[in-house]
């Protein structure tokens, strides 16, 4: 198996000066950057949408307070078996 460091640093050594000729004050996202951001926009209509349809869909009815459906503290509840 080849010696991985002596290839990271032949391509450090190509790609750290073409990071010094960038100049940091004019780098921008560009296109990519709002397509990107876009796409996750439109994702995430898409979900909030799926996700309004379906709780629409859900029926829920809140039973009263005495009647929770659980036995009291003190009584006891018949089991199958």
């Amino acid at each position: 198996m080849p010696d991985m460091s002596a290839s990271v640093s032949l391509a450090m050594t190509h790609l750290v000066p073409l990071a010094k000729e960038v100049d940091e004050n004019k780098v921008t996202p560009g296109v990519l950057g709002f397509l990107v951001f876009a796409a996750m926009a439109i994702a995430v209509w898409g979900l909030m949408k799926s996700m309004n349809r379906r709780m629409a869909k859900v029926d829920f009815v809140e039973t009263p307070e005495g009647t929770s459906g659980t036995a009291a503290p003190g009584e006891t509840t018949p089991t199958k078996g």
